[in-house]
């Protein structure tokens, strides 16, 4: 690395194929693009600028309709605050008679959405308490827990009388809904 020159010498960019089948060019062809004052790297600069300026064109035309948004966006803005300001002069109302006006609108909104959403969880179905067998063992569990509370692993016949009454209560709770 950095031994040899990165790029070859001017003299030896010339490329010689040898081909088996005949290549049929022109001799005007040939001479044509060895007269050339053009070569691919300006080709390809002239290509570069070329897509440049394509991209400034569009950056520009993209900020002139931004503007253009931008302006149309104030103006309505503008227009509806004036509409705002002449409808509460005309009623008799200051702005800050207004502004109260908005507060009690969305004040007495929300008390209506919370009282709806009360009258919805009303209307849902209460939980049944739990049988006696199942809070039973619930407490046997936590009791256990409680005190093997390094040692959970020594609450497993609890832990298995508990697993039996949920069992107990879920199979008649399918019953009930079969029926």
């Amino acid at each position: 690395m950095g031994s040899g020159q990165s790029k070859s010498p001017a003299g030896a960019s010339q490329h010689v194929f040898t081909s088996e089948a005949p290549i049929g060019f022109s001799q005007s062809l040939i001479e044509s693009l060895r007269d050339t004052p053009e070569s691919d790297s300006t080709r390809q600069k002239s290509q570069e600028l070329t897509i440049q300026k394509r991209v400034q064109e569009e950056l520009k035309r993209l900020q002139a309709q931004d503007s253009q948004r931008l302006k149309d966006i104030e103006e309505k803005i503008a227009s509806e605050a004036s509409d705002t300001r002449t409808a509460v002069q005309g009623q008799g109302h200051d702005a800050e008679a207004a502004g109260n006006k908005f507060r009690e609108l969305s004040r007495d909104s929300i008390q209506e959405e919370i009282k709806n959403l009360r009258q919805r969880l009303e209307g849902r179905k209460k939980l049944e308490s739990l049988d006696k067998e199942v809070e039973k063992a619930r407490d046997a569990v936590t009791h256990c827990l409680r005190l093997n509370d390094r040692r959970p692993l020594d609450c497993w016949k609890e832990v298995d009388d508990f697993k039996r009454e949920v069992a107990k209560l879920e199979k008649s709770f399918v019953e009930k809904t079969l029926q």
